[in-house]
Formats: structure tokens, C-alpha cells, sequence
């Protein structure tokens, strides 16, 4: 469980210390958007008060406390899972990134009321109106090698 704690460690250390920089000190909560290698990359700034790309979205203090539960209740449920079912050390990465991007995530709702999503990404004629953060990137990584690596124990 230790290599767990220090994947969720390290892969929310990043995502905060990325939103940080991109947030606050590029200031794109005030610029709005940032052309890094457009139109591939972009920098834009969205707060997403909902799921992913905004599904759920709320306005509320009920709706925005109901996906801090559900994060946290997902996590909780992740690290109950690979504690009791070990799916290897490449699955116990796995593991620790899920958790430690869904934590960023919750901490954005408890700081600002929303998650800080920046990065926007097209390409080939495509305008892709969405954006995600590292966080996003830790947990789909996460959860996709999760299910690649699944557990140990046999079926019956």
C-alpha cells in the first residue's frame, strides 16, 4: 500500500502544483486563454462545476458537495479494493494516480467552488470546446490500468 500512497502522492502534488502555476501565476483565471501551439494546445479556462466535460453541472452547494462525496467515496472504494484483491505493482501505480487525481479534483471544489480545467487540445479541423486537467489525465490512466491489471484472485 506504500507504493499506492506515494502514486496518489506525487500524482496530486502535480496536479495542484500545475494548476497552481497555470491558475494563478500565468493568471489564466483573469486571461482566460493562452495560446501555447495553436490551434493544437491551448490554455482556457474553465471551471467545471460538473462531471466530466460538465456532465451533472450545478451551481449549488448540494450538487458540488454530492461530487465531493462521490470522489471521495470512489477513492475510498479503490483503495478498499486493491488492499483486499492486490493487483500488482503496476496496478497499485494505477491505483495511487486514480486516487490522487480524483483528490485534486475535490480540493479544487473545496478552494474555488468548481474544478480548474485549462488544457484544450484539436486538431485536424476539429474545434474541441472541452478542457481537462492533469488530475483528469491521472485519473483516466488510472482507471484504465486498473482494468488492464485488474486483481489477483481467480474467478471461481
Amino acid at each position: 500500500m506504500r507504493l499506492v500512497f506515494w502514486a496518489g502522492f506525487w500524482a496530486f502534488l502535480s496536479d495542484q502544483a500545475v494548476k497552481y502555476l497555470v491558475v494563478h501565476v500565468l493568471d489564466l483565471a483573469s486571461r482566460g486563454q493562452i495560446d501555447v501551439m495553436a490551434p493544437y494546445l491551448r490554455l482556457l479556462m474553465a471551471w467545471n462545476r460538473g462531471a466530466n466535460f460538465g456532465l451533472f453541472s450545478s451551481d449549488t452547494d448540494a450538487g458540488r458537495w454530492a461530487l465531493i462525496g462521490i470522489a471521495i467515496a470512489i477513492s475510498v472504494f479503490v483503495l478498499l479494493w486493491v488492499r483486499r484483491d492486490p493487483p500488482g505493482r503496476w496496478g497499485l501505480l494505477c491505483a495511487g494516480v486514480l486516487v490522487g487525481g480524483a483528490l485534486g479534483n475535490v480540493v479544487d471544489r473545496l478552494l474555488y467552488g468548481a474544478v480548474a480545467d485549462f488544457i484544450n487540445m484539436s486538431c485536424c479541423g476539429i474545434n474541441n470546446p472541452f478542457a481537462f486537467n492533469l488530475a483528469d489525465v491521472w485519473i483516466f490512466v488510472g482507471a484504465f490500468g486498473l482494468i488492464l491489471l485488474g486483481g489477483t484472485k481467480k474467478a471461481a
